[in-house]
């Protein structure tokens, strides 16, 4: 699987949620069990194109497009894949900002080979359109761990 050393750095987005990491932590996690249909990932050629493995997630675990590289409970969660048109990894970063607060990083590195990677680069990073998807990722692990938090 693609390790992000191996990719060059695309861009990084955080959050600040105002709960503790565990409530912060669940709420990425089932973000990323909801994080795309299948369909889209075997349209792409997405590998992987579906969800499998254990639960909850750990390495080794897959949701469409991507599978669980790296994990670290409660601090940082990789995930890795790869369709026709790139190689991709995108880290999830917690840090404890205060007792009741957890910054949230997600830092995206990939790779776009060739004319057809270039285009869909540019569909994909030239619109804007991964900066929209990243941010509302964050957006609904906050409100759920806030959610979760304030109960």
């Amino acid at each position: 699987m693609t390790d992000a050393a191996s990719l060059p750095y695309l861009d990084e987005h955080s959050v600040l949620v105002a709960a503790s990491r565990e409530p912060t932590w669940s709420a990425l996690l089932g973000m990323v069990e909801e994080i795309g249909p299948s369909w889209f990932a075997r349209t792409l050629g997405a590998i992987p194109s579906a969800s499998s493995g254990p639960r909850p997630l750990v390495v080794g675990s897959a949701v469409p497009g991507f599978r669980v590289a790296a994990a670290a409970e409660g601090h940082a969660l990789a995930l890795a894949g790869r369709h026709r048109y790139s190689r991709y990894v995108l880290t999830f970063r917690l840090h404890r900002s205060s007792a009741n607060a957890t910054r949230l990083t997600a830092v995206s590195h990939a790779d776009f080979p060739g004319w057809r990677g270039a285009a869909y680069r540019g569909m994909v990073v030239g619109t804007r359109l991964h900066v929209l998807a990243t941010r509302r990722m964050l957006g609904d692990v906050k409100r759920h761990a806030e959610r979760s938090w304030n109960r």
